[in-house]
């Protein structure tokens, strides 16, 4: 038996695969943002808080497709083949890549084209999401997965640590450069995905029809708390307290770093995650992890408003990192309870909530943060969000004792049986 995921071929094949798909994601989303605010600024004349509501309605454009086809997602993560879904996925994802090159050489941005080209985008990410994370489970041993969700948050974060730094010093460079480069690294990403084995989902039981099946993933999670407030808890207190959303306005009218300190601020918190990741991939947790990750979350909505009251660039990008270190150990947590709590005939549909979860916290948290933040101004926006995620810590630990009561990462009976019924031979 292998000790570590690395030891897999499959496994290395598909942390690579994720990393360059990451890279190339993270790199084109630092760009767009700041494409829109620039374009709003420049272009059309309008102020620091009417610019920073487009960041806010970039954010709606994306999740509305995501809210629509989520279950669609994770339907086919469990319906069909999960490695060609995921490649089919980033094949899409690098033509948009590959447009936005196109139209950034040409010269002819506008903001609905930018809002275009970003909701394509998000289609192409709701069905990544749930294939790519229902594979990591079906090529490693249930002994080993918590350890390789350790290892493919690394490809996640460093790759989330050097995506935007590469976009923005590509894109000060030459404007078309990031797109251009995302297009080729998502090449690589559907290269390396083909080698690994076939990963076919087990037959789905309960109602046969396609919409009831879909509907059942919602129905899992709403019936298991445990798994609903691990989910939701993402959920609030990243919608409330992210303050991604407006670092391209801290980059250019607050802290006056331009692209590339932009790229350094969207890099920062994966600094702190990814070295958070790699000690959990060899020290993994082991005792009282639901505790942990309640406490994290109020550490990044603490961290959340000291960063929205820093003036100095340096110590906001340490800041930043803190809030990474804190974020990773709720992800961490979360991830390896969520897949180990889930039997294996419901995993895409699983991941397909969770990610649906991930996303309204990020994608709505845009639309919060920039409606907050033509109220408020940006730094009373992100002050307050992180205020919020304080108390969302504080109330889920009560809303939801199972989570405080989470002592390792064993699943429960019911799913380990199921588990042992699905090896049994037909």
């Amino acid at each position: 038996m292998p000790t570590s995921p690395l030891q897999i071929p499959d496994f290395r094949l598909y942390w690579l695969a994720r990393f360059f798909a990451v890279l190339a994601t993270m790199g084109m989303v630092v760009i767009i943002g700041y494409q829109v605010y620039d374009t709003a600024r420049a272009d059309y004349g309008m102020s620091i808080r009417e610019a920073s509501l487009m960041l806010g309605l970039l954010g709606a454009v994306q999740f509305v497709p995501l809210a629509l086809l989520t279950p669609v997602a994770g339907w086919t993560a469990d319906r069909f083949e999960r490695r060609t879904v995921a490649r089919c996925a980033n094949a899409v994802d690098m033509l948009v890549a590959l447009t936005l090159g196109l139209v950034t050489y040409a010269d002819i941005l506008t903001l609905p084209l930018l809002f275009t080209l970003a909701a394509l985008h998000g289609v192409a990410r709701v069905f990544v999401g749930p294939s790519m994370s229902a594979i990591a489970p079906n090529i490693v041993p249930p002994e080993l997965l918590p350890k390789a969700i350790a290892l493919s948050s690394i490809a996640w974060q460093s790759a989330s640590v050097a995506g935007p730094a590469l976009g923005g010093f590509l894109y000060a460079v030459g404007a078309p450069l990031p797109y251009w480069a995302a297009t080729g690294l998502m090449g690589c990403a559907i290269l390396l995905l083909t080698p690994v084995r076939r990963i076919m989902p087990p037959p789905m039981t309960g109602h046969p029809h396609p919409i009831r099946q879909m509907i059942e993933g919602l129905s899992y999670v709403r019936r298991r708390r445990f798994l609903l407030g691990a989910i939701t808890l993402d959920l609030f207190a990243v919608l409330l307290g992210g303050a991604t959303a407006m670092l391209p306005v801290f980059a250019r009218d607050i802290l006056h770093v331009g692209t590339e300190g932009l790229g350094l601020m969207r890099g920062a918190p994966a600094i702190g995650a990814a070295l958070v990741a790699g000690i959990f991939a060899f020290r993994p947790l082991h005792n009282n992890v639901g505790i942990k990750m309640l406490w994290s979350v109020a550490a990044f909505g603490a961290l959340t408003v000291a960063f929205g009251l820093s003036s100095n660039f340096l110590l906001s990008l340490f800041i930043l990192a803190l809030l990474g270190a804190a974020d990773m150990l709720s992800v961490y947590v979360r991830s390896s309870l969520v897949q180990l709590h889930t039997p294996d005939m419901m995993r895409g549909r699983v991941s397909a909530v969770s990610g649906l979860a991930i996303s309204a916290s990020n994608e709505l948290g845009e639309l919060q943060s920039g409606l907050a933040a033509a109220l408020l101004g940006p730094v009373g926006a992100v002050v307050a969000g992180g205020a919020a995620a304080i108390g969302i810590a504080g109330a889920w630990s009560y809303l939801f004792p199972e989570l405080r009561r989470a002592k390792t990462f064993d699943p429960p009976p019911e799913v380990l049986a199921q588990a042992v019924e699905q090896e049994k031979p037909a």
